[in-house]
């Protein structure tokens, strides 16, 4: 299956739009600072899956899921941090924690399914 169709790596997609448009709601200011850092966070979920998806064995392939899970909790302190500070209303961050917290469960599942492929090839 390509990577594209995996429903985990579509929901991080729409996760990394989620926090690009709540990146808009940043202070100028924060344009290289939080601003670069959530999006750049967000962006390397959805990457790191997608490049897991493409790797032949099942050690690299949990590796980068594992660095995409690492991304998403980045993501998460980050808008958690965002919200603290008053620049992300928390009514306006109900869908993209909807979709941190659908993408972290299913990253799990996956990590967990390649750890015991992983075990059995090494």
């Amino acid at each position: 299956m390509h990577y594209r169709k995996a429903v985990v790596w579509q929901k991080a997609m729409a996760l990394a739009r989620e926090i690009y448009a709540l990146a808009s709601l940043l202070p100028g200011e924060e344009r290289y600072g939080m601003r670069s850092q959530i999006t750049r966070a967000a962006v390397s979920v959805a990457a790191n899956i997608a490049e897991g998806w493409t790797r032949e064995s099942a050690r690299d392939k949990a590796h980068l899921l594992a660095v995409a899970h690492g991304s998403l909790s980045e993501a998460e302190t980050l808008l958690t941090l965002c919200e603290d500070l008053g620049w992300c209303p928390r009514t306006d961050t109900v869908e993209a924690r909807g979709l941190m917290d659908e993408i972290s469960r299913m990253l799990t599942v996956l990590r967990r399914r390649r750890r015991e492929v992983a075990q059995v090839e090494g």
